[in-house]
């Protein structure tokens, strides 16, 4: 499983970004691909996560309402619109991939960096 994360970059406090992950190596029906966040000094945290197949999604308390995670199956891309951003939404913003039946995650792709000014 190879996933590419883009998107990333420089923002004022209050706009938007979306981030993209494309995901190849092999079929995803029976995947969770999720959205994960480091900021500097902190340890990796959830945001949110989509389950290929059915298309439901969970957040984090902290971006839910702001943030929304969504799948193109044909592209086999996940992408994560973020909306209100704050300053401490900062942070490297990783995709990952895991079978549904697994807890953790397997695979991980590059970060990409987010920083919103204030």
């Amino acid at each position: 499983v190879q996933l590419q994360a883009s998107g990333g970059g420089l923002v004022q406090a209050g706009g938007s970004l979306r981030l993209s992950c494309a995901a190849s190596g092999r079929t995803f029906s029976s995947y969770v691909l999720g959205w994960f966040r480091q900021a500097p000094g902190k340890e990796r945290e959830f945001v949110a996560s989509i389950n290929w197949s059915a298309g439901v999604a969970y957040y984090a308390d902290s971006v839910k309402g702001r943030f929304t995670i969504s799948r193109t199956k044909a592209a086999n891309t996940v992408y994560l619109q973020m909306n209100s951003l704050k300053p401490e939404d900062t942070a490297v913003y990783y995709c990952a991939a895991k079978p549904r039946a697994i807890a953790t995650y397997d695979f991980w792709g590059q970060g990409t960096l987010v920083t919103v000014s204030s």
